[in-house]
């Protein structure tokens, strides 16, 4: 079995957030939440899923840099970009095949992206 990091990018320009997700039409709102809720139940089900979760944006993000040394605390992202990981999931399953399946899924509830990777196996 091999994890993967399923990841949602979301426009750095937007920075949307659960607050700002209230501006949207209530019922399309719903039928978001019970589209991904479906999904991570069928996840949950399967034993695959490892975690999910949602980032807040990069302006919420503190960089502990100590490459000069000493930890120093930066206010910020530690690279500004066009695109953010905005949520993901990280899933424990037997093939990249199987992973890219999921990840279909999770773009099919969202209407969105989802990038997948696999995550490096510990050195033996």
């Amino acid at each position: 079995m091999t994890q993967y990091f399923l990841t949602l990018p979301h426009d750095s320009a937007e920075e949307p957030t659960m607050e700002s997700m209230q501006e949207m039409d209530p019922a399309e709102l719903e039928a978001v939440f019970a589209a991904v809720g479906a999904v991570n139940t069928a996840l949950t089900e399967s034993g695959a899923l490892v975690t999910a979760g949602g980032l807040h944006p990069p302006s919420t993000a503190i960089t502990v840099d100590a490459t000069a040394g000493e930890p120093k605390r930066v206010p910020g992202p530690f690279v500004e970009a066009a695109e953010y990981v905005g949520g993901f999931w990280i899933i424990d399953v037997a093939d990249e095949e199987t992973a890219l399946g999921w990840a279909e899924q999770c773009a099919k509830a969202l209407h969105a992206r989802i990038e997948v990777r696999a995550l490096q196996e510990k050195p033996e």
